[in-house]
């Protein structure tokens, strides 16, 4: 793997990420430095830390990047909530970002557990502070 744009749990959050971007165009001006700002912020934390912590090469570093990209996911899907709540978006649009969302934790989950085991399937052969990450998918 060459880069992070190749993981499947950053291809997944950048396709969340541009079509939360479209969505928040649509919702009041008077949000637009509340729960606008809040999402695409939220949403942009997600890919940011997948490739944040795709530059570190430790999997200790890279499954914490990991766990807050997955805290802003939860982030996304409450924000998304409450737009529902002042009607800014339909119920059916919630439950196709709720899904979109899920889709995402389950594919961040995946990667997480792989770091997990590839980080103790190094360690008995290498000290702590020289792990690096190696992706061979």
């Amino acid at each position: 793997m060459k880069t992070f744009e190749e993981l499947d749990c950053w291809k997944r959050a950048n396709t969340l990420r541009v079509n939360l971007s479209t969505l928040v165009k649509s919702f009041p001006s008077e949000e637009r430095f509340r729960l606008t700002d809040q999402i695409i912020r939220a949403s942009r934390s997600v890919t940011a830390n997948i490739a944040e912590g795709y530059g570190r090469f430790h999997y200790q570093e890279y499954t914490q990047f990991c766990r807050q990209s997955r805290g802003s996911l939860y982030e996304l899907m409450d924000h998304l909530i409450v737009a529902a709540d002042e009607r800014y978006i339909t119920g059916e649009q919630l439950n196709d970002y709720k899904q979109q969302i899920s889709d995402c934790l389950a594919v961040l989950n995946g990667f997480i557990n792989y770091l997990k085991k590839a980080k103790l399937q190094n360690s008995v052969n290498e000290p702590e502070e020289r792990y690096h990450l190696t992706i061979n998918k």
